[in-house]
C-alpha cells in the first residue's frame, strides 16, 4: 500500500508519523510527520488522483497556519 510505503520510509528518515483516520476536520491529509518541530501533512494520492474541494480548503487552511503540506503519489519521486 502506498500510504504504508511512504509512512515506513518516513519513519526510517527519523519523521514522527501518525495517520489521520478520523478527526474532527473533513479534508484533513492522511498523514502527519513531525521532525524538528515542524509538522507536516501529506495527502496521499495515487497516479493521476483528484483533490476534492474540501481537501483543497484544508491544505490552503493547514499552509496558512504554517504547516508544510504535501500531496504525493510516491515517496520516492515526491520527497524533499
Amino acid at each position: 500500500q502506498l500510504q504504508t510505503k511512504i509512512k515506513r520510509k518516513l519513519i526510517e528518515r527519523g519523521w514522527y508519523v501518525t495517520k489521520l483516520i478520523k478527526t474532527s476536520t473533513n479534508g484533513i491529509p492522511d498523514l502527519l510527520a513531525i521532525k524538528y518541530g515542524k509538522a507536516m501533512f501529506i495527502e496521499v494520492k495515487r497516479e493521476g488522483g483528484k483533490l476534492s474541494p474540501i481537501q483543497e480548503l484544508r491544505i490552503e487552511e493547514l499552509k496558512a497556519a504554517g504547516a508544510i503540506v504535501k500531496v504525493w503519489t510516491d515517496f520516492d519521486t515526491d520527497f524533499i
